[in-house]
């Protein structure tokens, strides 16, 4: 199956091919890599470094074609911070929002400057909670007092005056700030050491890749074997597994395509009733935004971002509105 159907020139249709039917510089102009970043580099000079590589690559894949116009990673590391940074290349760059609407997992060294008291671990199991934090002076966000989640926060070990820990957080979270937190609140000081991000929804640390490994499978792909070029680059479609999805018909994707909303008729299947059920029109509470969701077509290509406004069984009115067109 394609996506293009039988009266729908492919010259000028906005689908796409389905995910697994794409050539290399198709993959490359919608894909998404697990970067396993590496300690040194910033995430702005590894992204770059992803950039020009994959140019490259396709100006001698597909010589009249477009470059990716830029790549955008999942959310920044520090220099010295190493592990998860899944990186969108391509019109994939898009959706980088949808690396806001899932957690984070890191594992931290905390630095203790006393040795832990007797009631340590129990004393750290008090910020597995909504807490509140400020970003640091050299964020590049507004200085703003916020709320965030930690959803888990393990001691995986302790030793002498370091503890090993394991945090599930909202993303957004300050890992050195609530270090810092948590030093107060033992009483006697700590600060963050060594820092590896192991998860960033919906990719983790189980099939990461090195910088190396995507300039080995982009130098393979040039001489015409993609086989491992298809391990490291994904399609784009990968990063959106952790939202609900809507599957809608293709006409009503093409028409996605011109900037309408989804509209009931054009509505297949939902994958999550709660979400429909609580992202109507009719909610009694108005304030709360609906949560992101992710159209396809059936043949499971990415067609846009967008907030569920209306029943999908409706016979009229828009159900989707549109935060982010992908064709």
């Amino acid at each position: 199956m394609t996506g293009h159907s039988d009266d729908t020139d492919p010259e000028t249709d906005p689908l796409r091919a389905p995910p697994g039917e794409r050539s290399p510089a198709e993959l490359l102009r919608f894909g998404v890599v697990n970067l396993d970043k590496p300690a040194g580099p910033s995430s702005h000079q590894v992204s770059a470094w992803v950039r020009d590589a994959v140019d490259e690559t396709l100006a001698a894949l597909d010589p009249g074609g477009p470059p990716t116009g830029g790549v955008a990673h999942s959310g920044t590391l520090d220099p010295k911070v190493t592990g998860c940074l899944p990186t969108l290349t391509g019109d994939a760059t898009r959706m980088a929002q949808v690396f806001l609407e899932g957690t984070k997992e890191y594992v931290a060294v905390l630095e203790l400057h006393e040795p832990p008291s007797a009631d340590f671990r129990d004393v750290v199991a008090e910020f597995e909670s909504e807490i509140y934090q400020k970003p640091p002076r050299k964020s590049a966000v507004s200085r703003r007092l916020r709320t965030r989640t930690i959803h888990d926060l393990d001691v995986l070990e302790v030793a002498d005056r370091k503890a090993l820990l394991r945090i599930r957080c909202e993303s957004g979270t300050y890992v050195r700030k609530l270090c810092h937190d948590i030093g107060l609140a033992t009483g006697g000081g700590a600060h963050m050491g060594h820092l590896r991000r192991t998860a960033t929804d919906p990719f983790d640390d189980r099939d990461l890749h090195a910088l190396q490994d995507l300039v080995d499978a982009l130098a393979w792909a040039e001489d015409g074997d993609d086989g491992y070029l298809r391990e490291v680059v994904r399609p784009a479609e990968d990063a959106l597994t952790h939202l609900p999805a809507v599957t809608v018909a293709p006409s009503a994707a093409r028409n996605v395509a011109t900037g309408a909303p989804v509209y009931a008729p054009g509505v297949i299947d939902v994958d999550d009733a709660g979400v429909i059920a609580g992202g109507g029109a009719d909610d009694d509470d108005s304030d709360v935004e609906p949560p992101l969701v992710a159209c396809f077509t059936p043949d499971g290509v990415a067609v846009c971002l967008g907030r569920v406004v209306g029943d999908p069984d409706a016979e009229s009115g828009v159900v989707v509105s549109l935060e982010r067109v992908l064709l």
